[in-house]
C-alpha cells in the first residue's frame, strides 16, 4: 500500500521510500508537519524493514538509591539537597534486601539510577552491584547515567575508563541512556545547570562502547526545545552510532513540569500532547536509521498511547518496572508496574508478535 503524502512531504517519502539517509532540513521538516499520517507510515515503513512485526518488551525492576543530587537542574522533580526532610540515600544493607530473589521472581534486568550525591564513596557502588550479582548471578544490572559515572568518576578521582572498567569488573552488564536531555549547549545550559556537558556525554558513552558494553540513548523533550535542538540531538547520537554501533535503542522522555524549576520559571503549564509524542517517536525513527530499535517509554506517555506508538516507528515497549521515582516526582500519575501478561496483550492487539527480551535484545521467548 503506497503511503499517501501531501506534496510537502514528498520528497523525503521518496528518500526514506529509497532507504536515503534524511537530512537535518528533513528533520525539521518532519516536526514542523502537521501531516502526523503520512510520518507515521513512513516511520512504520522503517520499522517494519529492521523488525518485521516482532515487538519487544523486558521484565525489570528499578532501583533508585538516592535522590541526594548537588546538581540541580530545573527539569528535575527528583533531586533533593541532602538536608531536604524528603533526602535519602538507600544503604547497602537495605539495598541487599530489596535485591533478594529478583531472578527467581523472573526477573532478567535490574535498572538502577539515582542523583549526584557527593558524599558516596566509590566502593558504594562497587559493592551495591557485587551485592545484586551475589543474589541474582544472571541478573543483567543496567546501570548509571553518563552523568552518574562522570560525577562518580570525579569524586573518587578516577579517569572515566577506570571507572567503567572497575564497575564492570563488579558486574555492571550496562549504561543507561539518560542526561542526554538536549545537546544544544544553551539549552542545557537553562535546563541541566552544571549537569555533564553534551562532549562528555559522548565521550563516556563511546569509552563504554570501545570497552564493550552496550547502552542507550535518550532526549528529554515538551519544554523549551525547538525542532532544530531535537534534529541536532538525534544527528548527534546518529554519527556517533555510525562510530561505534554500540547504541541499542532510543527513548524519549516527555517533560512532566508538575514540581520542577523550569515549568515554574518559564510558566510552562500542561504535559506534551499525544501528536506530538507519536511525532517524535516517528521522526526519531526515520532520522536515526543506524539505531535497532526506538522505545516508547509508557511510564511517560502512558500505556494506551505507548500501543498506538507501534505503528509510528516503535518497536519496543520498554519494561514491567517494579519501582520508579523520578517522573513520579514529577508529577506521573502512572502506575509503577505493568505485568508480563499486559504488555503481551497490548502488542497483541496492536496486529503484532510479542517478544520477550533481554536487556542486549536477546529474545527469551515469542508469544505468537
Amino acid at each position: 500500500m503506497p503511503i499517501m503524502t501531501h506534496n510537502d512531504l514528498q520528497d523525503i517519502q521518496i528518500k526514506v521510500e529509497n532507504k536515503e539517509r534524511l537530512t537535518f532540513e528533513d528533520g525539521v521538516r518532519l516536526l514542523k508537519s502537521n501531516n502526523l499520517f503520512a510520518i507515521g507510515q513512513m516511520a512504520d515503513l522503517v520499522r517494519k524493514r529492521k523488525n518485521g512485526d516482532y515487538v519487544s518488551f523486558i521484565v525489570n525492576t528499578h532501583l533508585n538509591y538516592t535522590n541526594v543530587c548537588f546538581l540541580g537542574c530545573k527539569l528535575c522533580a527528583f533531586g533533593l539537597k541532602p538536608d531536604h526532610p524528603n533526602a535519602y540515600t538507600l544503604s547497602l544493607e537495605t539495598i541487599e534486601e530489596k535485591v533478594k530473589g529478583l531472578s527467581e521472581k523472573g526477573f532478567s534486568e535490574i535498572h538502577i539510577v539515582g542523583g549526584v550525591n557527593p558524599k558516596l564513596p566509590f566502593e558504594y557502588y562497587e559493592e551495591m552491584i557485587h551485592i545484586i550479582k551475589k543474589h541474582n548471578p544472571n541478573i543483567h544490572v543496567q546501570a548509571f547515567t553518563a552523568v552518574e559515572i562522570d560525577y562518580i568518576a570525579r569524586i573518587a578521582n578516577l579517569s572515566v575508563e577506570e571507572t567503567i572498567t572497575r564497575l564492570q569488573a563488579a558486574g555492571l552488564g550496562s549504561i543507561l541512556g539518560g542526561g542526554a536531555e538536549i545537546f544544544d549547549p544553551e539549552i542545557r545550559a537553562i535546563i541541566s545547570g552544571h549537569k555533564t556537558n553534551a562532549d562528555r556525554w559522548f565521550m563516556i558513552h563511546e569509552i563504554t562502547h570501545r570497552l564493550g558494553m552496550k547502552s542507550n540513548a535518550s532526549i528529554i523533550y515538551g519544554h523549551i526545545e525547538k525542532p532544530e535542538h531535537i534534529i541536532d540531538h538525534l544527528i548527534r547520537l546518529r554519527e556517533l552510532q555510525d562510530k561505534t554501533n554500540g547504541f541499542n535503542a532510543f527513548f524519549g522522555f516527555a517533560f512532566h513540569p508538575d514540581n520542577t524549576p523550569l515549568a515554574r520559571e518559564y510558566n510552562l503549564q500542561g504535559e506534551t500532547t499525544g501528536i506530538y509524542d507519536l511525532k517524535m517517536m516517528a521522526v526519531a525513527r526515520l532520522m536515526l536509521d543506524n539505531f535497532p530499535h526506538i522505545r516508547a517509554f509508557w511510564m511517560g506517555i502512558g500505556q494506551k498511547l505507548a500501543q498506538v506508538s507501534l505503528h509510528f516507528g516503535v518497536d519496543d515497549l520498554d519494561g514491567t518496572v517494579m519501582e520508579e521515582q523520578i517522573i513520579h516526582s514529577a508529577g506521573s500519575e502512572s502506575t509503577h508496574f505493568v505485568p508480563k501478561n499486559s504488555f503481551i496483550k497490548m502488542i497483541k492487539d496492536a496486529g503484532r508478535i510479542p517478544v520477550e527480551r533481554d536487556t542486549l535484545y536477546n529474545t527469551i521467548k515469542i508469544y505468537d
